[in-house]
Order: C-alpha cells, then sequence, then structure tokens
C-alpha cells in the first residue's frame, strides 16, 4: 500500500471520484422520458447505446447497488433522486414489469432494491418487486440434479451465477431454509474438491441426473457462494473459499480480470463479498479478504487512465488501463460493466476504511 493511505477517507474519495465518472458518462434517460435514467451500455455511445436498444438488465442492478453503496458512504439527496430515477428507468425499459427469463438477473435486481430499503430511500418502492422476484425464483427451484435453481427458465443448466444470488436474497429476506438448501446445493455438486473454488455449473439429463460438469473457475462464482455463506454463517465454507481465491486465483495479491462485457463485473462482485466477508468473519480469514480488496483496489486505481470525465478503469486491473478513442472503438473499457467493477471495488475498499478507520 502506498503513503497516501494514510490521507484521511482516501478510499471514499477515490470511490467517490469514480462515481462521478461514471454517471457523467453512463447515466441517461430512458427514451426521453423525464424522472427516468438507465446506465449506458458503452461510453462513448453509439446510437443502439443512446437508446438502450441493448440494456444488459443485470448490469442496471449493480449500478444501483453501487449508488446504495455510494449513498451508505455519505448520504446525499441528490443521489437519492438518482437511484429512485435509475429503478424507474429499469421497470420502464422493462415494459413495465420486474423480471425476465433469467433467474440470475432477477436475483441481483431483488438484492440492489432491497439495499435501497436498507439504505433508507423511501422513495424506491420495493416490496411489489421483491415479490415478483421472489415468487419467481421459488419456482426455478427444482428437485432435479438434487435441486438448486435454473439458470434462465426452461433451460437444462444449472450454475452457481444464479443459485449464489438467490441463496443471499432469501437470507435477507428471511427464508433462511430455502437459502439454506440452495447454498447446499452448491456446496454438494460444485465446489472442486483440490482447489475449494468453485465451479460454473451442470447440465442437467432429461431424466432429471446430473450431466456434464463445466469445470470453469470464475470470480463470480467466488463471491456469490461466499456471501451465500457468510449470509448464513456458514464461516468455514467461507473461510475455505477464501483461501482458495488468495491461493489459487488471486495475481500476486490481485483478483484477476474476465475481459469485457458480462465479465467485467466479475471480479467487482467477488470484491464486493469480500469486503463483506472480513467485516463478519473471524480474524485469520477476513484479514485474507481485507487484503484481497485493498490490494485489487490499490491496483485498480494505479492503473487507471484518465479522460476528460474522469478515471476509466481496465478489465485487468493490474495493467494499464487505455481510453476508449471513440465510438467505434472496440477497447474493453468502453463497457459499462467494466466501470461499474472497478467502482466497485473502490467502494469495497470505503467500507473497509469505514469500519477500521484511516490508514485501513
Amino acid at each position: 500500500m502506498t503513503r497516501d493511505n494514510a490521507d484521511p477517507a482516501l478510499w471514499a474519495a477515490r470511490a467517490g471520484v469514480a462515481e462521478r465518472a461514471v454517471r457523467s458518462r453512463h447515466l441517461r434517460r430512458v427514451w426521453g422520458a423525464p424522472g427516468t435514467l438507465l446506465g449506458v451500455a458503452a461510453w462513448p455511445p453509439g446510437t443502439g447505446q443512446r437508446l438502450h436498444a441493448h440494456w444488459n438488465y443485470w448490469w442496471q442492478a449493480h449500478l444501483l447497488d453501487c449508488l446504495v453503496d455510494a449513498q451508505l458512504r455519505s448520504a446525499n439527496p441528490a443521489r437519492g433522486r438518482v437511484i429512485q430515477a435509475l429503478v424507474r428507468g429499469i421497470r420502464v425499459r422493462n415494459f413495465g414489469v420486474w423480471t425476465n427469463d433469467y433467474y440470475d438477473d432477477i436475483a441481483w435486481l431483488g438484492l440492489a432494491l432491497l439495499r435501497t430499503t436498507e439504505a433508507g430511500e423511501a422513495g424506491v418502492s420495493a416490496d411489489r418487486p421483491l415479490q415478483a422476484i421472489a415468487a419467481q425464483l421459488r419456482e426455478g427451484w427444482t428437485d432435479e440434479a438434487g435441486g438448486g435453481v435454473w439458470w434462465r427458465r426452461k433451460d437444462t443448466f444449472k450454475n452457481v451465477p444464479a443459485n449464489g444470488p438467490t441463496a443471499i436474497l432469501f437470507a435477507r429476506l428471511g427464508d433462511l431454509a430455502r437459502a439454506r438448501a440452495t447454498t447446499e446445493w452448491m456446496a454438494e455438486y460444485l465446489v472442486d474438491p483440490d482447489t475449494g473454488l468453485l465451479w460454473d455449473g451442470l447440465h442437467v439429463r432429461p431424466d432429471g441426473s446430473v450431466g456434464e460438469v463445466v469445470t470453469t473457475i470464475y470470480t463470480y462464482c467466488q463471491g456469490v457462494f461466499l456471501g451465500a455463506c457468510v449470509e448464513l454463517g456458514r464461516t468455514e465454507w467461507a473461510a475455505r473459499t477464501i483461501h482458495a481465491v488468495d491461493k489459487n486465483l488471486a495475481v500476486n495479491g490481485v483478483l484477476p480480470g474476465q475481459e469485457g462485457g458480462d465479465g467485467g463485473l466479475f471480479a467487482g462482485i467477488l470484491a464486493r463479498y469480500l469486503a463483506q466477508s472480513a467485516l463478519r468473519l473471524p480474524d485469520a480469514a477476513a484479514e485474507v479478504a481485507r487484503r484481497l480488496v485493498l490490494s485489487s483496489a490499490e491496483a485498480a486505481w494505479r492503473n487507471r487512465t484518465i479522460a476528460a470525465s474522469g478515471p476509466v478503469f481496465g478489465p485487468e486491473w493490474s495493467e494499464p488501463a487505455v481510453a476508449p478513442r471513440g465510438r467505434t472503438d472496440r477497447r474493453v473499457e468502453r463497457d459499462l460493466s467494466v466501470q461499474l467493477s472497478g467502482w466497485m471495488v473502490l467502494e469495497a475498499a470505503a467500507l473497509l476504511e469505514r469500519d477500521r478507520g484511516p490508514g485501513s
């Protein structure tokens, strides 16, 4: 860590800078409708992005989550109005409904909406969307392949990216039996016995038995399984996951990226749940989680580049970012997902800073 970490509220200040950059570049009304906002998928935006033609539902949930992080860091009525406008924008762009066919998508939106109520955003009415989301997630659970929810409706794949946030949401909603069953299903079927890391998912045969297991390792999967374990007090599983990430996934103490697109969010998701683990687990695992978050945040900040609107983060925090040259540039730094991930790791570091004080 650098000498700058002795400055008061350093990470909070850095997170604030990232927030302003993302908001200035990516927030835009939905089809010009007053009182709505949505995150533009790429910057600089092409015509399709400006019109939210491909709007990435679950990226919006993480944008909302980041705004709630910022509100908890430093409450501001103006930001509260942005949160309200984003929630309205999501519903408008989703043609008046809250759900879609992907169980991971709706679980993420449920978590973000629930956090708006915990942050005291009275202008967001989350009860009805949460009821709709929870009902659909319950419908997504089947006993095929031992349990778990599907990745999407009418599919043959069950995975950690859907079951992890589902378990976290049910735990926070107080449905502990369902949260435990979902987490135990992941632990039984999708933990690599050699490394302790979570595999991606498994295919289900027509007879309901387990088919091919997809053994790809994603940072995303580690984060959501870790989050579920922490919510349920499964400290041994949580500690095992943290140490597995440190030993088998982090590169020189920094969480690796997964390029752009959806993968741009993966490292940020893991950073979020590592930070929460650092606050709630026994000392040994908590210190490893804290170190991983702060080292990753430092790398993301050190390797940022600067545009007129503020910092631009790269998909690999340990490598220098390159600012997009225009709307035809194919660099993944254009992606909202990549910029949200950079903002997310800084908010995670700011959370740890508030918990321990300056210099953490």
